[in-house]
This record gives structure tokens, C-alpha cells and sequence, in this order.
């Protein structure tokens, strides 16, 4: 298993690791890293592999591979791979991360403006979207927006704590999504606490208070079926 360091603190930027494996088709497979590994509707990060000798292996994506624990660092193309043992540094491309935290926070209080069953979502470079189990309500942008805004400018505190499978089994009401579940495997599971706003499972990143999402707006609303309504938000 890969050591999921951006699952304690998803502000850490680098971090010093091992090659343990290389894939056939290429990809780098590390003891530990600070890279998100694609999942949950949030895109795999971006960053590099820095060798002992100073050379540098881009990383264009990172993934999860077919164990669902084990990381695949997808290196750029042309890009010469580490050897297997050898102590590398990984470097994470903060710049593209830093807006996917701020877009994947305010979804979750979307998912408060809006209670209902989520059934699918997606998280972009400063824009994101989900899908509610919804008909036709005569939702308005602006009022969403003024409402989204608002616990946005709580500044509440967002924090994680783990709990059991048994325990998570014990409450499924925790669970909002209808599509995309919680990562589950390890025995326990990773709840992400909005203070006095929200509480569900999941293993994606986000900023540290709600503050930091800054000015956002609900931009489209479009029906997707007779009880599917896809939402729209986008960073200011």
C-alpha cells in the first residue's frame, strides 16, 4: 500500500519517498506521497519525481491502480523512470491543487444548500458541479449563490477525523452520494467536518477553513431527467 500522506495534511507540498515498483506501461509506484490519486470526481494531481542526481520526472497525472491502494505516478511523456529502490522527492504542482480544494470544500456546502441525494459531481480547475436527486423546484441561481456564499463566509473550520466501517455502517445517513462511494478497505473510514455545517466521508482534499473557498457562484442549473438536476459553481 501507498502511504496516502495528502489524506493528513493536504497542504503538504513534498515529501521525500522510495521507488518500489514500475508499472508496464510505465508508471511509478512509490513507498509514500503527497500526490492526490484520482477518485471521488476529483482529478489526479499534478507534479514531479526530483532523483538523487537532480533529474526531473514530470508527473502528468496520478491514479489509483487496479488494488484501489497502490499509487501510479503517470510520468510525462519522454520521461526517463526512476529505478526501483531509489530514494526519490515528490514534489506536488500546488498551483493546480489549491483551487481543486477550494472547489471540492464548497460542494460539500452546496450539498447543505441543497439536501438532497447527490448522484454524481465533478471537480474542475476552479469549477465543479453536482448532480441531485431532484424534479423541477424553481431553483434560482442567485438565491443558491447568496446561500452558498454565505456559509462560505462563516469561515467555519474544516477538519477530519476516521471512524470505523461498523461505525460508518451504523450511520448511513453520513453517506450523501448515491454514486460515488466512500473509500473503504482499510478497516476505517475518513469523515471530513465542516464545524456547525456539515459531516460526510471522504478521502478527496480541501482547505482548511471555509474562508479560503473565497467568492463563488452558482452558474448554471440544467435538467439532466425527469428528477436529476445538474448544479454548476465556479470560483470567483
Amino acid at each position: 500500500m501507498t502511504d496516502l500522506l495528502f489524506r493528513e495534511d493536504a497542504y503538504r507540498r513534498e515529501c521525500d519517498a522510495r521507488v518500489v515498483a514500475i508499472a508496464p506501461d510505465g508508471g511509478i509506484v512509490l513507498d509514500r506521497t503527497v500526490l492526490y490519486a484520482q477518485g471521488g470526481g476529483q482529478p489526479g494531481d499534478g507534479g514531479r519525481i526530483v532523483r538523487a542526481d537532480g533529474t526531473v520526472v514530470p508527473v502528468a497525472n496520478t491514479v489509483y491502480a487496479a488494488d484501489k491502494a497502490t499509487v501510479v505516478h503517470v510520468p510525462g511523456e519522454g520521461a526517463s523512470a526512476p529505478s526501483v529502490g531509489e530514494a526519490v522527492r515528490v514534489e506536488l504542482d500546488w498551483d493546480r491543487r489549491l483551487p481543486r480544494m477550494r472547489v471540492h470544500t464548497a460542494l460539500h456546502l452546496l450539498s447543505v444548500v441543497l439536501p438532497y441525494p447527490v448522484t454524481g459531481g465533478s471537480i474542475g480547475d476552479g469549477e465543479g458541479r453536482l448532480d441531485f436527486d431532484l424534479q423541477d423546484s424553481g431553483l434560482d441561481k442567485q438565491d443558491l449563490t447568496a446561500k452558498l456564499q454565505a456559509l462560505v463566509d462563516r469561515d467555519a473550520a474544516v477538519t477530519e477525523r476516521w471512524i470505523t466501517d461498523a461505525e460508518l455502517d451504523a450511520n448511513p445517513g453520513l453517506v450523501k452520494t448515491m454514486s460515488v462511494k466512500p473509500p473503504r478497505g482499510s478497516g476505517r473510514v475518513r469523515l471530513v467536518a465542516i464545524e456547525g455545517i456539515d459531516l460526510q466521508p471522504c478521502g478527496g482534499t480541501h482547505v482548511r477553513r471555509t474562508g479560503e473557498i473565497g467568492a463563488v457562484a452558482v452558474t448554471e442549473i440544467e435538467k439532466k431527467g425527469k428528477q436529476n438536476r445538474r448544479v454548476r459553481i465556479r470560483l470567483g
